[in-house]
């Protein structure tokens, strides 16, 4: 369905990204995505989700600059399809691109990129370092504190909460539940 398997995803991503970080952060939000696609009634899509949450960050580690920008120029040589470049670009909307989410899919990519991290943030700072045994409190609170994973933006986690018509602690306590599947 997407022009694209899993594993030329993955070596494509490869090519433009060798930080531990940025490749472990590019599979939890494919995970995620696909959580999310079999959770809101997109299983025959999940494949898609997750390359398009796989994707997402192409361009991050060596065109910070050009977020969102450059990985269109670099996907479109590689003939990938144009959902999955304007779905991923979507993500930058209002930062560095005005491709504005407009699929459940794009809206949810929007949403947990930066809530991921800062749920990942919050879990490395417990004493049990799992994910299993986190609770929304833990999240909201981490949240409030602006300089705590001060990467992570607050607003853009709203912002997205807003475009899904998810209260923001049904966005938190899903995301929490997505990971609990793939993560420890």
């Amino acid at each position: 369905m997407c022009g694209i398997t899993r594993n030329e995803a993955w070596r494509l991503l490869t090519e433009y990204n060798k930080d531990e970080f940025h490749l472990e952060h590019a599979e939890i939000v494919e995970n995620t995505m696909k959580y999310f696609a079999k959770e809101l009634g997109y299983e025959d899509e999940v494949n898609y989700w997750g390359i398009v949450g796989l994707l997402h960050d192409l361009d991050f580690e060596q065109y910070p600059n050009e977020h969102c920008i450059k990985s269109q120029e670099i996907m479109k040589e590689r003939g990938i399809d144009e959902r999955i470049i304007y779905s991923t670009a979507s993500h930058g909307y209002g930062l560095t691109v005005d491709i504005k989410p407009e699929h459940e899919m794009e809206k949810v990519l929007f949403a947990v990129d930066e809530l991921t991290g800062l749920i990942g943030a919050v879990t490395v700072m417990r004493p049990s370092k799992s994910v299993q045994d986190l609770e929304l409190k833990s999240v909201k609170k981490k949240f409030k504190t602006k300089a705590f994973a001060a990467g992570c933006s607050r607003e853009v986690i709203e912002q997205g909460a807003d475009m899904l018509g998810w209260s923001l602690d049904e966005l938190m306590q899903r995301t929490i539940e997505a990971l609990r599947t793939f993560r420890d």
